[in-house]
This record gives structure tokens, sequence and C-alpha cells, in this order.
């Protein structure tokens, strides 16, 4: 799988921004870290910061939104679905794991995601 991505991705120069949603390959993980669905594991992720253009910081997304307001997950649009952000799974990945872009958020959704990450640190 690791290498199907590798060679997928080795020469394809992919121009990506934050505040995107973009559907990438995380892989299996372990115990509660969400992982991505089906046989190749794909998901989609927020863009939540772009260091560079081969490394970002990412947080998943689900549609498994809880009916109460729960702390660790932020809605957000961009889609016909009902979705939001996991602050909790973030992680930083290669741009190697990006598939396709999916769609953009706003720009006001962006900053209150970005509010609520940095709050749980607080």
């Amino acid at each position: 799988m690791k290498e199907d991505i590798i060679l997928k991705n080795e020469i394809a120069e992919l121009f990506y921004r934050e505040g995107q949603i973009w559907w990438t390959a995380l892989g299996k993980n372990i115990g509660f870290e969400m992982d991505g669905k089906k046989e190749e594991f794909h998901r989609p992720v927020l863009i939540l910061k772009k260091y560079n253009e081969h490394m970002c910081f990412v947080l998943p997304l689900t549609t498994q939104v809880k009916d109460q307001k729960v702390w660790y997950q932020v809605g957000v649009s961009g889609s016909d679905k009902k979705r939001a952000v996991n602050i909790t799974q973030g992680r930083a990945i290669s741009t190697r794991r990006l598939l396709r872009k999916d769609s953009v958020v706003e720009q006001e959704e962006l900053q209150n995601v970005k509010d609520a990450f940095v709050k749980q640190f607080i």
C-alpha cells in the first residue's frame, strides 16, 4: 500500500491550500485512531496548515456527527453531506498521501476549526 502511494505520486506536483478538503490515503491505524475507509483506507481530511510542497497538517473528517455538540468536533460545509472535523486526530502527512481535491470550506469555518484546535491545548 505505501509503495503504491509513493510510486503514484512520486513525480506529480500537487497544488493545495489551507482550508481545502482532500481525499487521502491515511492507511490503517491502531487503537482509537481514525483510519481510512474500505480496503484502500481513504478518508477526507481538512488541510489545516501547509508547511511546504511536501508536508501539511491535516484533520480527518467524519460523517458521524454527534447529536450533542462535543468539544472535539467542529462542523464544516463544503459538500452536500453533514460532516465534522475531529480536532483530536490531527497529524502531519506527506503530500504524497493526497489523492484528489474534494471541496473548500468557508474562511470563517476554517478559522473556527483553527480556534477549536488551539483551544484544546489551553
